[in-house]
């Protein structure tokens, strides 16, 4: 079954080489093959009831919101700007320190991203500079909780009050991060989800969009599915975005698997922060959960090419690692914008991601500890 089988990259097949510890590891067991034969033998795999208990159970996640599946994070995004009304002419202030999906789902909705700089602790999105990004033209704002850190907010929450503008989340990294109690893809009018394989849950592939509106439910819900509710009553113009059963299903297994899951990244992650030496390891806010979907380090300096030297180092020594991103958005041929992001760019030539998955032995924490505190040592 090719579906749930996936080379390692960077794992060696040959024997008596390094073996890698990988930066990311999909977890695949029986109980989501027998998910996926239940829906093949049922012969409905196209968005059915599967789809609707996954929506239901992760509603439970996100303090009763509207849930609404579709095929990808991307699709999540994007649904969800056209849902909440924004379109050409509209400014939504975004970081340029993430994926490109981030600003193409506002530019896909006929808006504007505009780009902000981060908190270089956090990695998200700076309150300060955001404020001052506020024009009339600005219809919303959309921090990204990077890495599986909430960003910041409580303070974009008073600050969409205060001026009459909508929040907007970029939950895709974010299963399970909180601030003070409350979950992320809980604050924003809507928010979006990823369940790409990589990420801290999957659905094969797959996005989640929450939203406490009715209206913008129901608008999605027709946007995912032609512009119909009801077969050939199209109500407006949609796109085919639905999730099948088939990734529902796997999607709600892997679901009950995220609490346990999340708990073992985040000891993870502790042992790491205890032990590492000679990098700047991740900064946790006060009041906040860190579902570390990435365990982001920084090696101090500014030098890129420092960074890459320390990464290249690893992997050798059998370490997966990664950097998100190693370009900005605003710098992306698909934007190219001069601007002056002077933490983004900073942050870029020294951020590399650790493995921190929750299948992660013991015995890999150790040796990730060795190797880095040995080659950060001699940078």
């Amino acid at each position: 079954m090719g579906l749930f089988k996936k080379k390692t990259a960077g794992a060696s097949a040959v024997s008596g080489a390094v073996t890698m510890i990988p930066a990311a590891k999909p977890m695949i067991g029986d109980e989501e093959r027998a998910a996926v034969d239940r829906v093949l033998r049922s012969g409905m795999m196209a968005q059915g009831p599967e789809v609707k208990a996954f929506e239901e159970e992760f509603s439970k996640h996100v303090e009763g919101r509207h849930c609404i599946a579709v095929n990808s994070g991307t699709s999540a995004l994007h649904l969800g700007f056209i849902a909440a009304g924004i379109k050409a002419g509209d400014e939504v202030i975004v970081p340029s320190f993430s994926f490109a999906a981030t600003a193409n789902s506002v530019a896909l909705a006929g808006g504007t991203p505009i780009f902000a700089d981060i908190d270089p602790r956090t990695f998200n999105m700076d309150p300060a500079h955001v404020e001052s990004l506020i024009t009339p033209r600005t219809k919303a704002i959309m921090p990204v909780h990077l890495y599986g850190h909430i960003a910041a907010v409580d303070q974009f929450e008073a600050m969409c009050k205060k001026h009459n503008i909508m929040l907007i989340e970029d939950s895709a990294q974010a299963h399970l991060a909180s601030m003070n109690g409350r979950p992320s893809g809980a604050w924003g009018s809507v928010a979006s989800f990823s369940f790409y394989p990589t990420k801290n849950m999957t659905s094969g592939e797959g996005g989640m969009v929450t939203t406490d509106s009715a209206d913008i439910a129901r608008m999605l819900r027709l946007l995912r599915n032609q512009g119909q509710e009801v077969i050939y009553q199209n109500e407006v113009v949609g796109f085919n975005n639905r999730m099948t059963d088939i990734h529902a299903a796997i999607g709600r297994v892997q679901l009950r698997k995220l609490p346990a899951w999340t708990i073992q990244r985040q000891k993870n992650a502790a042992y790491l922060s205890a032990n590492l030496k000679g990098v700047i390891a991740p900064y946790v806010a006060p009041n906040t959960t860190h579902a570390f979907h990435q365990y982001t380090v920084r090696i101090p300096g500014e030098d890129a090419a420092k960074r890459d030297h320390f990464m290249t180092t690893i992997r050798e020594r059998g370490i997966g690692c990664g950097v998100y991103y190693p370009t900005p958005i605003h710098r992306l041929p698909s934007f190219r914008l001069e601007l002056d992001l002077p933490e983004t760019e900073k942050v870029i030539k020294e951020c590399v991601s650790l493995p921190v998955h929750p299948s992660l032995t013991q015995a890999d924490l150790e040796k990730i500890v060795s190797v880095v505190n040995d080659v950060a040592s001699k940078l």
